[in-house]
């Protein structure tokens, strides 16, 4: 038997990185996912890599009325929802006296306002003994140069973990944080690769992790190997925030 065998799964952020990598995971383990992007074409081609076991839903967690789609969507075509990853997330480096108040908002917009609202608008469909995996950062316990409303996000999406865990704990329903360190995706692409290097270099195993990495994560706390686990914030992350 599979570990996700009838599950049915949101992945938001699902077209590309972490996100696509945890909803090819959790197909493959007997899931249908549902997964939400911006982009169209993305979208398109990260479904047709899924297969019939996939439905894609063009959407930005910032926007309410997307999220409201999204839900009608899994409503109309499940019924219901065992698994929800609230991996959409944005992060530019901007440095404390360059801020404006729209780099502010775009940020919390997505990662703390979009991660939010994600999982509140899939409660009523979430079944008793579901589980919220949230994707966090290492950036929500160091502080990082020029990073430090990303930081705050991550920091805002933990704390709510926290909170979610007590207050849904008479359904049964499971919340987590993963926090990923350093992960070779697309988003490391416009980075010169001395930047890399140097990164890499900080990392107490020597290398980035895989998005893949992230997944078999994922796919545990989804899980009933993590029947009792609730509330944490599991890094990885190399080792990066541990030493």
């Amino acid at each position: 038997m599979k570990k996700l065998d009838n599950k049915v799964a949101v992945i938001t952020g699902g077209t590309s990185g972490m996100g696509l990598a945890t909803a090819k995971r959790f197909v493959a383990e007997g899931a249908h996912v549902f997964i939400m992007g911006r982009r169209q074409r993305e979208l398109d081609a990260a479904v047709a890599g899924l297969g019939k076991q996939a439905t894609g839903v063009q959407g930005d967690i910032a926007k309410l009325a997307d999220l409201d789609r999204l839900y009608e969507i899994v409503k109309k075509q499940k019924g219901r929802v065992d698994i929800v990853f609230a991996n959409a997330g944005v992060g530019e480096f901007v440095a404390p006296d360059a801020l404006t108040e729209a780099d502010f908002n775009r940020t919390f917009d997505v990662n703390v306002k979009g991660t939010l609202f994600t999982v509140q608008k899939a409660l009523p469909l979430l079944n008793d003994g579901g589980s919220i995996i949230v994707t966090g950062s290492i950036a929500s316990v160091k502080g990082i140069p020029a990073f430090g409303v990303y930081c705050a996000s991550k920091a805002a999406v933990r704390s709510f973990v926290r909170t979610w865990t007590l207050e849904l704990k008479d359904r049964k329903i499971r919340a987590n944080v993963i926090s990923p360190g350093t992960i070779d995706t697309p988003i490391l692409e416009p980075l010169p690769k001395q930047a890399i290097a140097q990164i890499v270099a900080s990392i107490p195993m020597g290398r980035m992790g895989s998005a893949d990495e992230i997944a078999k994560v994922a796919l545990f706390l989804a899980s009933d190997d993590s029947s009792f686990v609730t509330g944490i914030e599991l890094f990885v992350d190399g080792g990066t925030a541990q030493v």
